[in-house]
Order: structure tokens, then C-alpha cells, then sequence
């Protein structure tokens, strides 16, 4: 048989010819465990001779180094992994990985019991890091201490845990004060979810601002789905039928409040005006006015934080930018 036809030189292999066991080979290629002077020349000779290469996730495994970053996202159902936002974090954490040779998957942590999930990955050794998406105070509270100096969260964070995430209440003052300029006194805000920490910051903000301009505060819940849009435009539509102006979540909402306010005969802008958030490639094709998110970024720097040992010191915010379109 041809050299370069010969299978190629596995543990065993190496273990015979240096006259070791196949655990003495592995902690020599590893430096897992300790190894006599004498074992590691011979291991190290036949591993040489026999042409022998590591299996770069075989000794990640073996190091408890891991060999992919999961991102975790929680939500109410496995809708949440359909969605654009997480697939573009996906992709960001991928991006961050590929040179190293690690792999980026996706998991959902269900709303209420995301523990068992947490502590799933962190008996995993094959888990290099975390990325929390749509993190919770409970999820912070019982993150697993075999999880923490490798994790780290798109939104909320903790001591244990450092966040990354959009100047969200900035952009929701910033929309406010547009559509105010812009002559608009009865303006009603579709919220994100109520069960997730970091959405309330926008509405946190749009409540002050509205305040600050002797503005009544009027919100309805809602979340970050197109169909949240719709049911949140018709009960504000219901409860404030001369509402002339509407700020959402994220742009799907704001898509989800425009067929409502068509199918209602109101015009956008002359009637209602509509803001969103993200500006996702829909807002630019409806001329939706939006504030933008840079996920990417955001999602960089986070799968770059869990590769890196992270140290929980507060959030990363990251700066969003109003752009101006026909619908305000």
C-alpha cells in the first residue's frame, strides 16, 4: 500500500509504539495531566514518526476548552429562533468563531423554565461560551457557576454576566422628540414584551419624554412580532381613536400597525404617523421611519466576550441613529 493511502495514525497507533497506554498519550498531547520525562520523548517521537495530528476537537474536548458558542434565546415558543434578530446574531457569532475553528449553534431556552437549559450547557463540554439573547433576571440569578466566566448577555447583564446592547431608551426619547417637532400631541406606544428586562428601558424613556412635553404617556403591550403590531394598533386605535402617532418596539411591529391603520382608512403620515425600530431591509422598502440597531455589532463584541473569559462590569451600549422616512 502507498504511503499516502495508509489511514491515519490515531492514539492507539502512537500508544503502541511508544509502549504507553492510550491515556498517557493523550494527557502528553494535551498537557491534561502529568506525564513522565521519559513517556513525553517517546509519545512525542512516535507521534513524529507515525505522522500523527491531533484532532483539534478531540483535544478541545479533553482541555474543557469546548468547540462552539451557543446562542441562547429565550422565548415563548420556537418562533424565537425563526425570527431575523437571531438569525443575525447567529451569524455575527459565527463570523467571530470561524477563524478559530469553533462552531456557533443556536438553542432556545424556553420562558418558564430556562434553568434546566442553562444547566444542560453547562454539563455540555463542547460549549466554548454563551450568548444570551432575551435574558431574564431569573436567568442571571441561577446562571450555573460552571457557566460563568464564559458567558455573557445581549441585553440585561449582572455582576457574574457583561451585556451588550442598543442605546434603546436613547433612540425611544430621540423618536419622541421628532414626531413632537414634527406637531404630533397624541402619540401611544406599542411595548415589547413585559416578561423581558431590557424592552422596558425603551418604554422607561418614551413615558418621560412624552411627560417632559406635557404629553400623556400612552402605551399598550405588545411584543416583537408583526402579529403584536396588528393587535396592539387595533387596541390603540380602540382606546385612542385620535391617536396621531405611533412608536413601536421594532420594525415589525411598526409593519404589523401599518396594515391595521390602512385596513382602518387612516393615512401615514397625514393622520398617523408611524416609527419604528431596527430598521431591518422592510422598514427601507415601506418607508418606514425607524431608529437603527446595529445587531452585528452588538453580537461581535458579545461572541467576542464569551470566547475571552469576561469580566461582569456593566453593559456596552451601543449607539442608534434616527433615520427619517416618509411614514413621520
Amino acid at each position: 500500500m502507498r504511503d499516502d493511502a495508509r489511514p491515519p495514525a490515531t492514539l492507539e497507533h502512537v500508544a503502541r509504539a511508544a509502549g504507553v497506554s492510550r491515556a498517557t498519550v493523550s494527557r502528553a498531547i494535551t498537557g491534561s495531566g502529568p506525564v513522565s520525562a521519559d513517556a513525553l520523548r517517546r509519545v512525542r517521537a512516535a507521534a513524529e514518526a507515525m505522522g500523527y495530528v491531533a484532532d483539534p476537537i478531540a483535544r478541545a474536548l479533553v482541555s474543557g476548552a469546548g468547540t462552539r458558542v451557543v446562542v441562547a434565546v429565550t422565548g415563548t415558543s420556537d418562533d424565537v429562533l425563526d425570527c431575523e434578530y437571531t438569525a443575525r446574531v447567529l451569524m455575527a457569532t459565527a463570523r467571530v468563531c470561524a477563524p478559530d475553528g469553533l462552531g456557533a449553534t443556536v438553542r432556545r431556552l424556553p420562558l418558564g423554565n430556562p434553568l434546566t437549559g442553562l444547566e444542560a450547557l453547562a454539563r455540555d463540554r463542547t460549549v466554548a461560551g454563551v450568548v444570551l439573547v432575551n435574558t431574564t433576571e431569573a436567568m442571571l440569578a441561577g446562571l450555573p457557576r460552571r457557566l460563568r466566566g464564559r458567558t455573557v448577555s445581549i441585553g440585561t447583564g449582572s455582576a457574574d454576566v457583561p451585556s451588550f446592547d442598543v442605546e434603546g431608551a436613547v433612540a425611544a426619547t430621540t423618536s419622541v422628540a421628532h414626531l413632537v417637532r414634527s406637531g404630533r400631541r397624541r402619540i401611544a406606544m406599542i411595548t415589547g414584551p413585559a416578561w423581558l428586562p431590557c424592552a422596558q428601558h425603551p418604554v422607561a424613556a418614551f413615558r418621560a419624554a412624552a411627560e417632559a412635553a406635557g404629553l400623556p404617556p400612552r402605551t399598550v403591550a405588545g411584543g416583537f412580532d408583526r402579529r403584536s403590531g396588528e393587535e396592539g394598533a387595533e387596541a390603540v386605535l380602540a382606546r385612542w381613536p385620535d391617536t396621531d402617532a405611533i412608536l413601536a418596539s421594532c420594525d415589525e411591529v411598526a409593519l404589523g400597525a401599518l396594515d391595521v391603520l390602512r385596513r382602518h382608512g387612516r393615512r401615514v403620515p397625514d393622520d398617523v404617523a408611524v416609527v419604528g425600530f431596527d430598521d431591518v431591509l422592510a422598514a427601507e422598502l415601506t418607508d418606514l421611519t425607524t431608529a437603527t440597531h446595529p445587531v452585528e455589532l452588538i453580537a461581535t463584541a458579545a461572541a467576542r466576550g464569551a470566547l475571552e473569559a469576561p469580566v461582569g462590569d456593566g453593559t456596552v451600549l451601543f449607539p442608534s441613529t434616527l433615520v427619517l422616512r416618509r411614514s413621520a
